[in-house]
């Protein structure tokens, strides 16, 4: 499947298809720039050719600042209020990438604001670096709310009390704090540091089955359920998982790597990326 946007490059490798942002001067989600993510949100879920999609920008100082501000002076108030039947397409994108059976990393290497920064809160990992990660929700100082999931997404992601603080408060929070308060995964000194850890954990993750990686993030999505539903939830996808071809043959590899030994034990990790290889050779 082919990408091209005048707002996003892209590159896919090996299942990682890294996407960056580039809308001068400030990478403000201009209608262009939201007319090409919600775009791309709809291809990239449905591109099997992709097991993993990587957020990043070409500005090093911002990810995204906030949404249009003239745009959204533009949107028509002439009439009440009124309860949609169905998502926008802001909510709809932003639950794609929340609940596509692929994962979502983003490089917050700089400052990210308003519907950048609910477009990362609905992703599944957001890094960051330390003295130059800045997110901002800035639109109650200006007379309205976040409304692209912000009052949705930051209380799951990081409580209800400090959410309000982040929504109420419109102050900038710095990487460390976002980090300690489990917005951030992890923060790093060095935007090589950064990009290393992120790829690699992309790679990484593409080198498993493809239907485990789904199964195990709508699992993971079903943590929002009372705990029971969940429960029962997870059995069901847990039994779906094995099901498929590849659970066998990759099971039966990591025995044959040193799996189930003390010795091959000790060094798990390096033995699922040898199962992942291997799984990865054969179909090459």
């Amino acid at each position: 499947m082919s990408y091209g946007y005048q707002t996003l490059s892209t590159e896919l490798q090996r299942g990682v298809l890294t996407a960056t942002i580039s809308n001068p001067p400030l990478n403000v989600m201009t209608e262009q720039l939201y007319a090409d993510l919600v775009a791309f949100s709809l291809k990239v879920a449905a591109d099997d050719s992709v097991r993993v999609l990587v957020l990043q920008s070409a500005d090093p100082d911002f990810f995204i600042a906030h949404f249009d501000i003239e745009m959204i002076l533009s949107f028509p108030v002439d009439r009440p209020a009124e309860r949609a039947a169905q998502l926008n397409d802001f909510h709809a994108m932003c639950e794609r990438f929340r609940t596509m059976g692929k994962p979502s990393l983003v490089k917050i290497a700089g400052r990210v604001g308003g519907g950048g920064n609910e477009l990362c809160s609905a992703c599944d990992m957001r890094f960051g670096l330390l003295e130059k990660t800045v997110i901002n929700q800035m639109e109650v100082p200006i007379g309205i709310l976040p409304g692209g999931s912000g009052t949705q997404q930051l209380p799951r992601l990081i409580g209800r009390g400090r959410a309000l603080e982040v929504i109420l408060g419109a102050d900038d929070i710095d990487a460390t704090t976002a980090e300690r308060w489990g917005y951030l995964n992890r923060v790093f000194d060095t935007q090589h540091a950064l990009d290393e850890h992120v790829d690699n954990l992309a790679r990484r993750i593409a080198l498993w089955p493809v239907h485990a990686v789904a199964l195990a993030k709508q699992s993971v999505l079903n943590a929002e359920l009372p705990v029971e539903e969940g429960l029962k939830e997870e059995a069901f996808l847990f039994q779906q998982s094995l099901r498929d071809p590849s659970a066998k043959r990759n099971m039966a590899k990591i025995l044959t790597l040193g799996g189930q030994t003390r010795e091959g034990e000790l060094r798990i990790a390096e033995l699922s990326k040898q199962v992942g290889l291997a799984a990865q050779d054969d179909k090459e």
